[in-house]
């Protein structure tokens, strides 16, 4: 957000989810349990062996790693093949997508009442302030 609120960037809001989002994922933790340690894996291969190629490594990499729709955790060469595109880049065409796309459900008539009702109370609020000013000024 910049100068007070007045001015946003859509791109930076999707950073800001995009962050928030992983927070969320680091806040849950990780459970620990045998199963999440490995603890018969590791008796089967062996300390100090390789376990990346085995399928219980990327069964629980991938439950544990946060999934991520801006960062590009690819090498740099598969990364340029596929455009190249830093965080920001990636951002501005997700908005740009969600502008383009998203239809949002249509507000309850409870809650658009409510709402107006909000409005209407505020609006009312705010002309009494404006007279009284107008009488005591």
């Amino acid at each position: 957000m910049l100068e007070l609120g007045v001015t946003f960037s859509f791109a930076q809001l999707v950073i800001d989810n995009e962050i928030a989002r992983m927070c969320k994922r680091v806040a849950m933790g990780v459970p620990i349990n045998d199963e999440t340690l490995a603890v018969e894996l590791i008796k089967e291969v062996g300390s100090g062996k390789d376990f990346l190629a085995k399928k219980h490594t990327r069964q629980f990499m991938g439950q544990e790693q946060s999934k991520v729709k801006l960062i590009d955790r690819r090498m740099r060469g598969a990364w340029q093949k596929r455009g190249g595109k830093d965080m920001a880049e990636a951002a501005a065409d997700e908005a740009r997508y969600i502008l383009e796309t998203h239809k949002p459900e249509p507000l309850s008539k409870e809650v658009l009442s409510k709402l107006r009702s909000i409005v209407e109370e505020q609006e009312a609020l705010e002309a009494e302030q404006a007279a009284k000013a107008e009488r005591e000024g």
